[in-house]
């Protein structure tokens, strides 16, 4: 709370009281969307400036699957004061882009809001409080002007950013075909044409089996596609030293830092163990000479799944393979029993993969779970089938 008044004597109360806020500056929406934030709108009167940015909470840490509803959240915002009363900006990805940092983001939001002429204070007032703070002056600086400048010239703003050679995300997958095309790519880069051939085998089979049964959308192919990838692509040795040198890891690099750095490499390796059973092993830090063994390790990827594999004996590689291969197995059950009324709880039984997440005592838990989810909805497809045969 930043209570501002000519005279000290004019502040009587260190929090600002329900319906008194002149200015909510959000720098987390889902922080800003809380009651005990937007209680203190009044209205119209208020305005309120958001970062759209998705900032992961502990609550996600905990859940990973619940949605971010930036949708609902917004028009929560928008509900209390109206729309032109609310900014909507995503500052996270403005600032990490023009200063090569997240960290500028808050005061990048404080320079929007200020050219917006929310934040009663001379220019000369804030940069000066910005020296005397004494942290990182000429990047609070900078972001600063930034913000000024995209609440000035948003158009030239996002323009620069978008022409500023980095390499852009892709876009998300949103039919069925580029589904599968994508992960078979990815499969061809992860190990080889036959491993992609072998992805591709299986999920073509689904979609024929499944348009035989006239379910009138792919469902059940959708779910393989994904399930069946994400066990295939399974993040050892061999993936890491690949991801890291890509020239799209480099190209990232080269367009969020300027100047003299260096990398270091926070790792778990692979005869690395907890200090008790169970325990998530320590990770260790690497130099930049890490990249250099990595560059020689990706070249390895051939060996993955061979019996010369030196990384294929610890236990979580033989897990992964065995998920591959129960996974597989699963699907073989599906296509035999198929049919229209248990569509659904075939559909159920093909994404249970997706639950299975993390790295060493994590993943195990994870995979304990998925097995004996595994089963129960493996219980319900073969109930189900049984009551259609009997009811037939």
């Amino acid at each position: 709370h930043v209570r501002l008044a000519d005279r000290q004597e004019q502040l009587h109360s260190a929090r600002i009281a329900t319906g008194e806020a002149k200015l909510i500056l959000g720098c987390d929406i889902v922080v800003t969307v809380t009651e005990d934030a937007l209680s203190k709108a009044a209205g119209k009167a208020t305005h309120v400036i958001v970062n759209t940015g998705h900032t992961i909470t502990g609550e996600f840490l905990r859940n990973p699957d619940r949605e971010f509803p930036a949708g609902a959240m917004e028009q929560a915002v928008v509900d209390t004061v109206g729309r032109e009363s609310a900014d909507f900006i995503d500052a996270t990805r403005l600032a990490t882009r023009l200063m090569g940092h997240s960290i500028a983001t808050n005061i990048f939001l404080l320079g929007y809001a200020f050219q917006h002429g929310r934040v009663p204070l001379s220019l000369e007032a804030i940069q000066r409080a910005i020296e005397l703070n004494g942290a990182a002056v000429e990047d609070n600086l900078r972001a600063f002007t930034w913000g000024r400048r995209a609440a000035q010239d948003p158009a030239g703003v996002a323009a620069l950013v978008a022409g500023d050679g980095a390499t852009k995300p892709d876009t998300i997958a949103t039919h069925l075909d580029e589904v599968i095309a994508r992960r078979r790519r990815y499969l061809a880069d992860y190990q080889d044409e036959a491993y992609a051939r072998r992805y591709l085998h299986l999920v073509h089979r689904v979609r024929a089996a499944e348009a035989r049964v006239g379910a009138g959308d792919a469902a059940l192919t959708e779910a393989v596609a994904r399930s069946y990838f994400k066990l295939l692509a399974y993040k050892d040795e061999y993936e890491v030293a690949r991801l890291f040198t890509a020239p799209e890891f480099a190209a990232e690099l080269a367009a969020s830092f300027e100047g003299d750095y260096s990398l270091r490499f926070h790792l778990t390796l692979p005869w690395s163990r907890g200090a008790a059973p169970g325990a998530e092993p320590k990770k260790q830090s690497f130099g930049p000479w890490m990249l250099t063994a990595m560059t020689l390790l990706a070249k390895f990827k051939f060996l993955r799944g061979s019996a010369l594999n030196p990384f294929g004996r610890s236990a979580e590689r033989v897990q992964e393979r065995a998920l591959i291969a129960e996974y597989e197995a699963t699907v073989e059950a599906i296509l035999s029993g198929l049919a229209a009324h248990n569509r659904d709880a075939a559909v159920a039984l093909a994404r249970v993969p997706e639950t299975i997440r993390g790295y060493g005592p994590v993943k195990e838990r994870s995979v304990a779970a998925a097995k004996a989810k595994r089963i129960e909805l493996m219980a319900v497809f073969e109930r189900k089938e049984a009551a259609g045969v009997m009811a037939a």
